[in-house]
């Protein structure tokens, strides 16, 4: 097994299927209610695991109803939780989510507890940080930590990847040296002020980042592919065609995915591709960490 250390969110997601999204100040009536675990660390930490991938999660919940049974939840995933901090008097993060019915969705997060994960936290497990292989963030929780990773990493040589979401601009210190940066459309053009929406933009995109020091870059652009390059290689690759009828989770699991396989040694091409069929199944059913599927239904 491949040591994948997550550090993130964790949430509850609470979702309402809608035929559409209302305008500002309009009332609809929805259609289903889920209530799923979520969280963008969280959802990677159980597509990693889900995936074979001997993984370690460090977040932080409260001490609520919702914060007991995310860790009961991963520790059935096989996660490793001794990371997880509970913080009392304080509510965990949860997710609203309206899902229209061509799948898309809307999301609006109340961090909570996540907000509490700290510098002084990540210190405590030191040994958790030197036993993995890859380290794998997003941007839910504050953005010290995320700085402190990239500084504890670029000195150890350690595979660190940036998924930079929710979209928020990075410093020049977290870019500098970075292994990996996985933005997508959205998240590339903030970064770099380059819109994407071809290959020869994506290229160009990518040479922004490594202007900043960044060594590999993966553009996800949704059914049209993933855009990987780096100084002596380039390529998009097409994910299966699917109906998608939740894309909630979809770049978490194709994270997740990536980083069991490049921690098992699996080339760019060869990673990406179980990563985009991970993700193409994650789109066709409901929730979040619910729709990461175990490596047998991508093989």
């Amino acid at each position: 097994m491949t040591k994948i250390l997550v550090v993130g969110s964790s949430n509850t997601d609470m979702v309402v299927k809608t035929p559409r999204f209302p305008e500002p100040g309009e009332t609809i009536l929805g259609g289903d209610f889920f209530m799923f675990p979520g969280g963008k660390g969280a959802n990677q930490a159980v597509a990693a695991a889900r995936m074979g991938g001997d993984v370690s999660f460090i977040c932080c919940v409260g001490d609520d109803i919702f914060g007991q049974n995310a860790l009961k939840g991963y520790k059935k995933e096989g996660i490793n939780v001794e990371g997880c901090l509970k913080a009392e008097g304080t509510p965990s993060g949860v997710a609203l989510i309206t899902v229209n019915k061509e799948g898309e969705n809307e999301i609006v997060v109340a961090s909570g507890a996540n907000n509490l994960l700290s510098e002084s936290h990540i210190l405590e497990h030191k040994e958790l940080l030197n036993s993995a292989e890859v380290l794998l963030t997003q941007l839910e929780t504050p953005m010290e930590v995320v700085s402190q990773l990239a500084n504890i990493c670029k000195n150890s040589g350690q595979r660190f990847i940036v998924n930079p979401a929710p979209a928020q601009p990075l410093s020049d210190a977290i870019l500098d040296g970075l292994f990996l940066i996985t933005p997508n459309e959205t998240e590339s053009k903030l970064l770099t002020g380059i819109e994407v929406n071809d290959e020869e933009s994506a290229a160009m995109a990518c040479e922004g980042f490594f202007d900043k020091g960044v060594q590999n870059v993966i553009i996800t652009m949704g059914s049209r592919g993933a855009f990987f390059m780096n100084k002596t290689q380039k390529m998009l690759i097409k994910p299966p065609k699917v109906t998608a009828v939740d894309t909630t989770a979809a770049g978490d699991v194709f994270n997740g995915t990536l980083a069991v396989f490049l921690a098992e040694g699996q080339g760019w091409k060869e990673s990406i591709e179980q990563a985009n069929k991970a993700a193409a199944v994650s789109v066709t059913k409901m929730g979040a960490q619910a729709s990461a599927p175990f490596k047998s239904e991508i093989n």
